[in-house]
């Protein structure tokens, strides 16, 4: 057993050599003790092989399949195993009133059960939509790359179950290094594949969960240009400032239109009466 690493640890996933097994949600729900939904009673998706659907807070990995074909026998399989991203610059950490959600000596983002009073503002900040509410616990929950496992220098159950090396787990420059070399082979093969997340001078300061795809990121339900909640600030500043002058504007016309009907009520006369009673 290795001791566990004190440098950034994260996932490198090649969707091109998932087979759609399910092996790491199994091992995922089977290490993490997550409740099964409805009672285990899940009505068929019709989505194609997926009937998990989405990652919420009792799926934490999500196996996406992605049916690319215009006739039979003519088209391909998408497949990849989804999970939180561990951002570097992560939406839900920045948003968390109660200090629930930690950066963790290993560069992952973590949700303290124990702390999380479970107001839902992480669920809206993520761009991914990885995290929601366990029905069990009452709070918010996700992947925690398996922060117990790695604190005694172990691999991820769901790294350790993939029997294709889809899912590799490891330091996140080793892995950035070994996910360019698959690209590089990849496209001497003539598949168009790019990494995802790899950047560290990309979106959230890059992820330390990230992939390598064949198509656009839309079409595996990530988004092309992700981003923090904290980037709308000066664009909702502005609007505000603006609301706040045209409402002050809007509240000295009506004083101003006030004042004159006042006027206007009490008439000519009322002001030269006063007058008469002056020279009294």
């Amino acid at each position: 057993m290795a001791p566990p690493s004190t440098q950034p640890m994260g996932f490198f996933t090649d969707t091109t050599i998932c087979i759609g097994c399910k092996a790491c949600e199994v091992a995922c729900k089977n290490w993490n003790q997550l409740p099964a939904e409805n009672g285990g009673l899940t009505q068929l998706s019709g989505d194609s092989y997926d009937n998990t659907r989405r990652l919420d807070g009792i799926h934490w990995r999500h196996v996406k399949f992605i049916e690319q074909f215009k006739a039979p026998y003519e088209g391909r399989w998408l497949m990849m195993s989804d999970v939180c991203k561990h951002c570097v610059q992560a939406g839900c950490l920045e948003v968390c009133p109660t200090g629930a959600i930690i950066r963790t000596e290993f560069d992952t983002v973590v949700i303290q059960s124990d702390v999380c009073n479970g107001c839902r503002a992480c669920i809206a900040a993520c761009p991914f939509g990885v995290i929601d509410v366990n029905p069990v616990s009452g709070t918010a929950q996700k992947c925690t790359l398996c922060y117990d496992r790695m604190g005694v220098g172990l691999e991820p159950a769901c790294a350790k179950a993939c029997p294709t090396d889809s899912i590799q787990f490891g330091t996140v420059v080793e892995l950035r290094g070994r996910a360019q070399k698959r690209v590089q082979q990849l496209k001497a093969q003539g598949v168009d594949a790019w990494l995802y997340g790899d950047d560290p001078n990309g979106p959230l300061g890059g992820l330390n969960s990230f992939y390598l795809l064949v198509d656009k990121p839309e079409v595996y339900g990530l988004p092309a240009h992700p981003q923090l909640p904290s980037r709308n600030l000066e664009r909702s500043a502005v609007f505000s400032t603006a609301g706040a002058a045209v409402l002050g504007l809007l509240a000295l016309v009506g004083l101003r239109k006030r004042r004159m009907d006042e006027i206007g009520s009490a008439g000519p006369g009322a002001g030269g009466s006063r007058g008469a009673g002056g020279t009294n």
